[in-house]
């Protein structure tokens, strides 16, 4: 595949996807059409070389798998992690405000968001809404308003002349978006709006909604910006494009190799959940996978994961806020992200393999590592490896503004990302063969 079709393609996935839950079902779909075969937890399971499988915990995580012709014990498993959840505006459970004749929603702010970009921008809403059914049935559905339905209005300069200058947020009471003009002191029951949309969405049997898990987000649709297009824009780069590039290089993997792209929820607040790489989805698969300990251990063994998360591309007006030495430029490929502290999970060996796949793809390689000065983010890289025992590595896009509603990246760099990945797919496993 080419660069412009993956991006087209990337395009086209990021759009799909404003929540998790859309992620994991744009992602389903996209497996089932290569012939993977769904599997449900609540039932037995009986895995067979040379098929492939997935299945979804919490409908926003997911795991595919490449059951290889390989042995298992002797080849180990190629694994592939990133995740699929964005900093985010959250709507709470009891939002409904009315002040001055306006209808507004309360919202928890969802990971580690830069507040600004979200004023005066066109919103939608979307997620996972769960009802009873007409028969009694409690059920969940998927919901997206998709046009714009909210909006949070900036305050006039006029009214805050220091707004250039010291301008702060408060999330409790500046940040409750608009949704419409209310007559007196009505104001319209939140979960029977929900209800109508899901019936306008052609859900059919619902009686009361119970509850919901739904965000706001940019209607702004992705796009190619700049004199060249030589970006991408877009929300949720961090980290839907890994979930991309990840989910594409499975479906490129000839089958020879055993394959596993693990994608969870909740990584931007810590991960711990029963679907978040801190939770058991990932031991819980393998468990399943392998008879008996040992075959299991002689496995991950042999065994790599990359996990693939979005690096902090070097901004040309804040350059003085990376290392000098470590500043990631955009397309200019994938940055290997390294610290002393275990934040990322990678090592000598990990990066060195990586660079020598690089090599074999004909794609460049950069590498970051945080001011040391200042405090760096983690990713899934070092749960994962604490939690499975597996060797690790953490990659990632350069891309500028970072958990902003819209966020920049090169658009060679996902690509190449992609191409090495498919190298690593079908790698042999000589070239992890370390003493371990």
């Amino acid at each position: 595949m080419n660069t412009t079709e993956f991006n087209q393609q990337l395009l086209d996935f990021l759009a799909e996807s404003p929540t998790p839950f859309h992620a994991v079902k744009a992602m389903s779909s996209r497996l089932e059409v290569k012939g993977f075969t769904r599997l449900l937890e609540s039932e037995k399971w009986s895995l067979e070389a040379g098929k492939r499988y997935y299945f979804c915990r919490n409908d926003s995580s997911i795991i595919a798998f490449i059951y290889g012709a390989e042995s298992l014990v002797e080849d180990g498993i190629r694994m592939v992690g990133a995740h699929t959840d964005s900093p985010c505006l959250k709507v709470k459970p009891q939002p409904e405000v009315t002040q001055q004749g306006y209808y507004q929603l309360g919202v928890e702010t969802y990971g580690g968001v830069l507040l600004n970009p979200w004023f005066d921008r066109d919103l939608s809403l979307a997620g996972r809404v769960t009802y009873r059914t007409v028969t009694g049935k409690v059920t969940s559905s998927l919901l997206d308003f998709k046009r714009p339905i909210a909006v949070i209005p900036s305050l006039a300069i006029h009214l805050d002349r220091e707004a250039n200058q010291q301008r702060s947020i408060n999330a409790q009471t500046d940040l409750p978006p608009v949704l419409m003009q209310v007559e007196g002191t009505d104001k319209p029951d939140f979960r029977g709006l929900l209800a109508e949309a899901l019936t306008a969405q052609g859900v059919q049997d619902v009686e009361s909604v119970l509850d919901y898990e739904l965000s706001f987000y940019d209607t702004q649709k992705p796009a190619l910006v700049g004199f060249k297009e030589e970006f991408i824009a877009s929300a949720r780069l961090d980290n839907l494009l890994s979930c991309f590039i990840g989910l594409q290089s499975i479906l490129e993997a000839d089958g020879k190799q055993s394959v596993l792209l693990v994608c969870n929820d909740h990584e931007e607040v810590g991960s711990r959940s029963a679907c978040g790489a801190q939770g058991p989805m990932l031991d819980d698969f393998l468990t399943r996978l392998f008879t008996d300990p040992e075959s299991r251990l002689r496995c991950i063994a042999q065994s790599m994961m990359i996990s693939a998360d979005n690096a902090h591309g070097i901004h040309p007006n804040y350059s003085s806020r990376h290392d000098g030495n470590h500043g990631p430029v955009l397309n200019q490929g994938p940055v290997i992200k390294s610290n002393a502290n275990q934040s990322y999970a990678t090592n000598s060996e990990t990066s060195s393999v990586f660079r020598h796949w690089c090599e074999q793809s004909d794609v460049p390689v950069q590498s970051f590592v945080v001011r040391t000065d200042m405090a760096c983010g983690s990713t899934i890289g070092p749960i994962t490896a604490s939690e499975v025992g597996v060797r690790t590595l953490d990659v990632g896009v350069p891309t500028f503004a970072m958990h902003s509603i819209r966020e920049l990246a090169g658009v060679a760099d996902a690509h190449a990302l992609y191409r090495v990945l498919v190298t690593f797919a079908h790698s042999p496993a000589s070239e992890l063969d370390t003493p371990r």
